[in-house]
């Protein structure tokens, strides 16, 4: 009897050991079987290598809308998005969009079938939807669009109160330093001038094209006049040769300038329908699938080459997502639905704004990799270090005190964001864990369980509802300089790559 139960529990032992080697694909010394887990890429272009690249752009005002278009500019969407004909020789790039889809504004009425009155900010999101159309790839499990640029200026005319508080009509008051404004007119959009990806070498192999512009309309210049001045400034430029297995190379510069010291520039992988972050319309983007809390990963290959001073808050990582307090999905409800985000912030001269002396500025919880939860006020134990700042939304009715209330008028509608800095307590998840990591002069190729963080990161939601299932509908990573004049950021992405295990796929 006693050898027969010893044999029983080796063997239970050894079933055990078995099954955990299966069910999470980890290999050691003690399994005889090794198993890998299988992933598929959940975006149209994996690691940017599509010879025939689909890219947009888009601007926002402080409140992710555009309010009035630029002169002579049409509403602020456009695109570059083209096949390659290798029928022939040299070979020749079709493109699929032209310079009077990218032209179209509010002036061009229902042309293309969209329908906005003079409203610039329908118009811009129904032609995000043309755009789209004319781009789109048909695929499996869902057809897909583009990559996503996007610009954003925060300036504020508070006296003319455009944007909604906490997604209902604002007030106007006076002037204050949280928001830069220079007066009637601060909060516009940018220019926006296009060089169609062509050939740039005799043998027509190099491709190359770039979207470029500024803030400072009076001295804005067809001709690319680089970084020059006191000119706010932004370029993105694409570069890749035909064939082979490289990646796509998007070159990133942004510049502030006195006028506009509150600049951001983003690329970004967008849901190809529904809503995405921070944007309450239909969108359109390079996901074929939506990734979920906590089974993906994303990878890319990041170099800095100009870090935007102290105030660039540069995200290695920045995703965003809509959701209720209550836990039911957005619906375009804008007193109600709340956008939320996390970004990791690289800058190595940023400092935590949590502190122990500071918890409104700290999430209620920190969650350790193996489920234990520390509170705030628990000054031993607590990773105030890996925190930036936390803020609650606008609607939040039920919030832990002491906390701070997010931006009220820098969204269309509620916000909760979640920064964080690299600290130790996220090296299981792949990111970096001190200062100056992936910073300037250490170009690095990174692999992020994005999935498995964003499972484990505090987000409010009401008490007694039900957890909400995490679905990402925007993963991008650049920077927001915030509030500094004359700096410039440059950086470059290559190989943006987002991965989900086989064994987790939905068709939506």
């Amino acid at each position: 009897m006693e050898k027969s139960g010893d044999g029983s529990f080796r063997f239970i032992k050894r079933l055990m050991l078995i099954l955990s080697c299966l069910s999470y694909s980890v290999v050691g010394s003690d399994c005889t079987t090794t198993t890998t887990i299988d992933y598929v890429s959940a975006l149209g272009d994996p690691g940017m290598k599509n010879d025939g690249l689909r890219v947009a752009i888009e601007a926002w005002n402080q409140c992710n809308e555009v309010g009035e278009e630029a002169k002579n500019m049409g509403s602020p969407r456009m695109a570059d998005c083209f096949d390659l004909d290798y029928s022939s020789l040299p070979v020749r790039i079709n493109h699929k969009v032209d310079e009077k889809d990218n032209k179209l504004g509010v002036q061009n009425g229902t042309y293309g079938g969209i329908i906005a009155g003079d409203d610039a900010d329908i118009y811009a999101a129904q032609k995000e939807i043309y755009l789209g159309n004319k781009c789109q790839v048909m695929d499996k499990p869902n057809p897909w669009q583009f990559w996503m640029i996007m610009l954003k200026n925060g300036n504020t005319d508070t006296l003319a109160a455009i944007c909604p508080e906490n997604g209902k009509k604002a007030n106007p008051f006076p002037p204050t330093g949280r928001f830069p404004c220079f007066g009637k007119g601060c909060m516009n959009m940018p220019s926006m001038h296009h060089e169609y990806t062509s050939f740039v070498d005799q043998e027509g192999h190099m491709m190359s094209g770039s979207f470029y512009g500024t803030w400072d309309l009076d001295s804005d210049k067809e001709e690319d006049e680089s970084v020059v001045g006191n000119n706010s400034y932004y370029k993105v430029k694409w570069e890749k040769k035909i064939g082979g297995n490289e990646s796509w190379v998007f070159h990133h510069v942004l510049k502030t300038s006195s006028k506009y010291p509150w600049l951001m520039l983003y690329l970004r992988a967008d849901a190809s329908r529904g809503l995405s972050g921070g944007y309450h319309y239909d969108t359109r983007g390079m996901m074929k699938m939506t990734p979920k809390s906590p089974n993906f990963k994303v990878r890319f290959k990041l170099e800095v080459l100009k870090g935007g001073g102290s105030g660039s808050q540069f995200y290695l990582m920045d995703m965003g997502s809509c959701w209720k307090n209550d836990g039911r999905d957005c619906d375009g409800e804008v007193t109600t639905d709340v956008t939320r985000y996390s970004e990791m912030i690289i800058n190595p001269e940023t400092t935590a704004v949590c502190n122990r002396n500071r918890l409104n500025a700290c999430p209620p919880h920190h969650t350790f990799p193996n489920g234990t939860k520390v509170h705030r006020t628990d000054k031993e134990r607590f990773p105030y270090e890996a925190y930036h700042y936390y803020c609650v939304p606008g609607n939040a009715r039920f919030a832990e005190s002491p906390y701070e209330v997010c931006d009220p008028y820098s969204n269309p509608q509620p916000q909760e964001i979640l920064q964080i800095l690299p600290h130790p307590v996220w090296e299981q998840f792949g990111y970096p864990t001190k200062k100056g990591q992936g910073w300037i002069g250490d170009p690095t190729t990174w692999e992020l369980d994005v999935g498995k963080l964003s499972q484990s990161l505090y987000f409010y939601q009401d008490p007694g509802t039900k957890p909400v299932e995490r679905h990402w509908s925007s993963i991008d990573l650049g920077t927001e300089i915030y509030m500094s004049k004359n700096q410039i950021a440059e950086w470059t992405v290559t190989d943006f790559d987002i991965v989900i295990p086989m064994t987790h796929i939905s068709v939506e």
